[in-house]
């Protein structure tokens, strides 16, 4: 990447975040060392490139023209080190991917090192929050892709599913449930229960899943709740009562026997795991190659035959 192509990318976040602290954030520079980048450029140019008014940023028609011409240039940088990449068979670059509780810790390690095996010259970072937070890492370009649990809202952006995820009931091995493949949900309230904490995606199922068989959050007995899966897993392995958790969470207890899980008689709780992506993103070569490789991902044998971190 050249110098003039950073620049670029430090004039357009401003352009679009209309806020030089945003920037700094997104770009991992000091807010002193975007200012000096846009001066820079606006010395270049011999003109201002942003009207600076008491509470906001806009662009001045100067502004506005090279916005537009660095879309182009930035977009054609991306296409001209996928080309070279092509030719010398070398793929390097990094990517940052933001992935919600369950898939972050539970599903993207293994994916990762199989990826960094085939590709080791490619970095890799991972911002771990709940859905909510990575879309808005998405919206503000922090991360190349996001991979998200439950429903998303698709405006201005690209929603694929990936896997198909499902949530079943855990209990430990002495409870007398664990001698049975299936219980009806109707036996649920009648148990203590481990609850996950407000606004989880987690919870929002379990609790829309009740629902449609008439159970109330109130008519539950709730021993406690929990602000993540690791906790609720040892709680319910220590015999304080039963939860509901992804099947990817608990893959590694249930291989080694310190749960069992037992799927719901009336229907199974199932949920997509999906990519999300902006609507019209130039990805660079990096990117291709891991979004193919997520995409014919076996994950099916994550699941079954213990493979996998």
């Amino acid at each position: 990447m050249a110098m003039e192509d950073h620049k670029l990318k430090v004039f357009c976040t401003v352009a679009e975040t209309k806020s030089f602290s945003k920037t700094s954030e997104i770009i991992h520079l000091t807010q002193p060392a975007v200012s000096l980048q846009i001066q820079a450029l606006e010395e270049l140019y011999e003109t201002k490139l942003f009207d600076r008014s008491s509470n906001s940023i806009s662009l001045t028609p100067a502004g506005e023209v090279l916005y537009r011409y660095s879309k182009d240039i930035l977009a054609l940088y991306a296409e001209l080190e996928k080309e070279i990449g092509k030719i010398t068979g070398l793929i390097k670059g990094s990517i940052t991917i933001g992935a919600s509780t369950t898939l972050g810790n539970y599903v993207l390690p293994s994916i990762i090192v199989d990826f960094k095996k085939n590709h080791p010259k490619i970095k890799i970072n991972v911002l771990i929050g709940n859905t909510k937070r990575v879309l808005d890492l998405l919206n503000s370009g922090v991360i190349d892709l996001g991979l998200v649990e439950g429903e998303t809202a698709r405006h201005k952006i690209k929603v694929e599913s990936l896997i198909t995820d499902e949530l079943a009931l855990i209990v430990p091995p002495f409870h007398p449930w664990a001698k049975k493949k299936v219980i009806s949900v109707l036996e649920i309230p009648k148990e203590p229960f481990i609850m996950r904490e407000e606004g989880s995606g987690t919870r929002q199922m379990i609790e829309k899943y009740l629902a449609a068989h008439g159970i109330k959050i109130s008519d539950m007995r709730i021993a406690l709740v929990l602000g993540g899966t690791e906790s609720i897993k040892e709680a319910v392995e220590g015999g304080i009562g039963i939860s509901i958790v992804s099947r990817w969470a608990a893959r590694k207890e249930i291989r080694y026997g310190s749960l069992k899980l037992i799927t719901p008689k009336e229907e199974k709780m199932l949920r997509d795991f999906s990519l999300v992506m902006p609507r019209n993103a130039v990805v660079s070569h990096a990117v291709d190659e891991f979004l193919s490789f997520i995409k014919s991902y076996p994950y099916e044998d994550l699941l079954s035959d213990g493979k996998g971190q």
